[in-house]
């Protein structure tokens, strides 16, 4: 059942849809209605999750993957508990810690981004099976096949899949193999183009028979080992057939007398968000604005201080020990007493802190919650849009280029800018570590929210932010997803403003305050949903780009 509340503002009506059976927010119209149909046919929040990230493989191949890896973190509403379910790749057994470094020491250009090297050990088919196998109620098969007729069948290119493929085309033109798929007449297809895909059809298939059997052992495990040979990648049938997702303890701390889960390591997003808004905490934000100078400037204060520690303790907990103190009350009130208002602090004199003296742009995300009090907030990536770029031959399906979330040299920025050390150094079997931060909220042991977005190392400022928005600034889901939104990591040490989002007025007093600010084409693709105490829900997905929400 919908029900719809028509609210007046000064901009005129309103209209917010609230469910009672279910709700989801994704990236694709065509995913969220394919979500919204499992749950007609009677599907949980699970199924739902499986249908719509197997649909997002289909018609979202910037992100949405069989080739990648991700994390949910769910919520049983049956028994209220909680936990995550980390599928992230893993680095190949033949790899090595200096595998992108020349004789010299260098790295080489593109070899961590670019081609069958740059491939991690994909997780995705292993993780959306064991997420199904543990809470599922529609048949595998029936899940996988939906995505696998589509795919088959093709379906409509809109504006924004056009665009992203013709900005992009350059970079699809690099491997025969998938110029074939995205170029199919010499050039990328445009709006209203019927795009089939039938090699990803065929792989999808078989994993709908199969299930992961279907993708890490026989013909697809061949294919994926055919194409690292000759395209010179690590990857083995060996290394495919050894991959399991890993269930996890849920990272959980409490805000605002707020319950907060959210992904441990291999994932620095549960931790950072953390950081950030229990660094925050304190504050009194009766006289700060989501989009003023006074409040982009404490919570980038925040922010620099939390990716410099994620720079040195975060990594694979299987290979490297997080320190215990990260979320410690004495040990951010030692971080909190550097921050001072109206005062920029220098990134250079900004260094990791000491916790163990304290106790205590590319990836695609889901929202999910029915009736039942069934969470799930799930989040997929190739790292990169299109991922490395490389289509695996008669499969149909790109591969990632997670490998660059690793450190790969001390220091080195990657891709998204992100400094690394010993913790994220490569290793076999070592799964790099990730900025992906879905996250669910409970309010006195009932859902409250479910979030998360793509965006690289902005996507713990964009759900920080986004938390702060419903929470201290009181914003309704709609209001929150298309909030102005900022940025800062540490290095480089400059404050990252959405173009055209905020006044001269606010750049000028940032920049009197010391900051170097510099603007970026909108980003963030977050989708939210928002439980009341009744439980009815409402969704909300990001007007930036072509997501929707839906439910029933």
């Amino acid at each position: 059942m919908t029900l719809a509340v028509i609210l007046l503002d000064c901009s005129g009506f309103k209209v917010t849809r609230f469910y009672e059976k279910g709700a989801l927010a994704t990236g694709a119209p065509l995913a969220t209605e394919i979500g919204r149909q499992v749950f007609i046919r009677g599907g949980n929040a699970f199924d739902v999750a499986v249908a719509v990230a197997f649909a997002l493989a289909v018609v979202h191949p910037q992100a949405g993957n069989i080739g990648g890896g991700g994390f949910a973190v769910i919520r049983e509403g049956e028994t209220g508990l909680i936990k995550t379910l980390d599928f992230r790749e893993t680095a190949p057994a033949a790899a090595f810690e200096k595998m992108y470094l020349d004789k010299d020491g260098e790295v080489i250009e593109n070899l961590s981004t670019v081609g069958a090297k740059a491939a991690g050990v994909p997780g995705t088919v292993a993780g959306l099976y064991e997420l199904w196998k543990d809470r599922g109620t529609v048949p595998w098969e029936e899940l996988v096949r939906i995505a696998a007729d589509l795919a088959d069948s093709g379906f409509v290119i809109d504006n924004y899949l056009a665009a992203s493929l013709a900005e992009y085309q350059n970079e699809l033109t690099g491997f025969p193999e998938t110029a074939e798929i995205f170029l199919p007449e010499g050039r990328t297809p445009g709006v209203g183009v019927k795009f089939a895909q039938k090699d990803l059809a065929a792989s999808l298939y078989v994993i709908a028979a199969e299930g992961p059997d279907g993708f890490y052992r026989g013909l697809i495990a061949e294919r994926i080992d055919s194409c690292m040979k000759t395209r010179g990648g690590l990857i083995t049938k060996e290394d495919l057939a050894a991959y399991r997702p890993v269930w996890r303890e849920a990272h959980h701390f409490v805000f605002d007398s707020l319950d907060f889960y959210a992904m441990p390591p291999p994932s620095s997003g549960g931790i950072a968000v953390g950081q950030i808004l229990k660094l925050l905490e304190p504050y009194d934000f009766s006289k700060l604005t989501p989009d003023g100078p006074d409040y982009i400037h404490l919570f980038c204060e925040t922010a620099r201080r939390t990716f410099a520690d994620r720079s040195q303790y975060l990594g694979d907990p299987d290979f490297f020990d997080i320190p215990p103190g990260l979320l410690d009350e004495s040990y951010l009130a030692e971080r909190r007493q550097s921050i001072t208002m109206g005062h920029a602090s220098n990134s250079q004199l900004v260094q990791p802190g000491l916790p163990f003296r304290h106790e205590s742009d590319q990836t695609t995300h889901i929202s999910i919650c029915d009736q039942q009090g069934n969470m799930v907030a799930l989040t997929t990536t190739l790292n990169t849009n299109y991922g490395s770029k490389l289509v695996v031959a008669g499969a149909g399906f790109l591969l990632n280029n997670e490998m660059d979330d690793f450190s790969i040299k001390p220091g080195f920025p990657n891709n998204w800018g992100l400094i690394g050390a010993e913790a994220n150094k490569i290793e076999p079997g070592k799964r790099m570590l990730s900025s992906m931060s879905p996250t669910l909220v409970m309010q006195k042991g009932k859902p409250y929210l479910v979030l998360g977005s793509p965006g690289g190392s902005k996507i713990i400022t964009t759900v920080a932010q986004a938390l702060l928005d419903i929470i201290r600034f009181d914003m309704n889901p709609e209001e929150t997803v298309a909030q102005p939104r900022f940025h800062h990591q540490w290095l480089p040490d400059k404050i990252f403003l959405e173009a055209g989002a905020f006044s001269i007025e606010t750049k000028q007093t940032l920049i009197r305050y010391g900051h170097t600010i510099e603007e970026l084409k909108l980003y963030g693709d977050l989708q939210m949903i928002y439980i009341d105490p009744l439980g009815l829900m409402t969704a909300a997905s990001d007007p930036r780009n072509r997501g929707t929400a839906a439910g029933y």
